[in-house]
């Protein structure tokens, strides 16, 4: 059985990234989609672990081959641990291969895990995370870049935030 992994954040999933996992789905036999849970990051996430896996799972509910899972640590370990062959990694810009480049080499000394980088489809190759919510806390809309599910609640986590916040003064 071939294995991959689509490791990341998803810290909210975007359709960028379910570009890339849905065409791993049709590359491998089985994709591992593979949260971070770094809990000295888990303050400056948005949403828990938790919730990125849920949403990740509702989002990735049409492909049979793809579960959902966290992990801590090296990837690379995560890999071997579930007899992961290969890492799958959307690339938007030659900016990205040279990060990923050096971290697929990296992750090569480390275990025989092999990189496949995908060239992200140029509609979402703007697309991250991080703008997706910067953007939807300053009001923009970002609802045709993420899961509508998902755009409900970023609305509503950036709502309490901004509540939160208020009250602090």
């Amino acid at each position: 059985m071939r294995r991959a992994v689509c490791p990341g954040s998803f810290d909210p999933v975007t359709n960028g990234h379910l570009d890339i996992v849905g065409r791993a789905a049709s590359l491998f036999d089985e994709v591992v989609v593979a949260v971070g849970v770094n809990k000295s990051k888990s303050s400056s996430r948005l949403f828990s672990s938790d919730e990125r896996m849920e949403m990740l799972r509702r989002a990735c509910a049409p492909w049979a081959n793809v579960r959902v899972e966290g992990f801590t640590g090296l990837l690379t370990d995560f890999c071997v641990e579930h007899h992961i062959q290969a890492i799958v990694k959307g690339l938007r810009a030659v900016s990205d291969f040279d990060y990923e480049l050096q971290m697929a080499q990296m992750n090569a000394s480390l275990t025989d895990v092999e990189t496949v980088f995908v060239p992200t489809s140029p509609e979402w190759s703007f697309l991250a995370s991080s703008l997706v919510k910067e953007v939807a806390t300053y009001g923009g809309d970002v609802s045709t870049l993420v899961p509508d599910f998902v755009h409900e609640r970023l609305v509503e986590r950036i709502a309490e935030n901004a509540a939160r916040n208020a009250a602090r003064g």
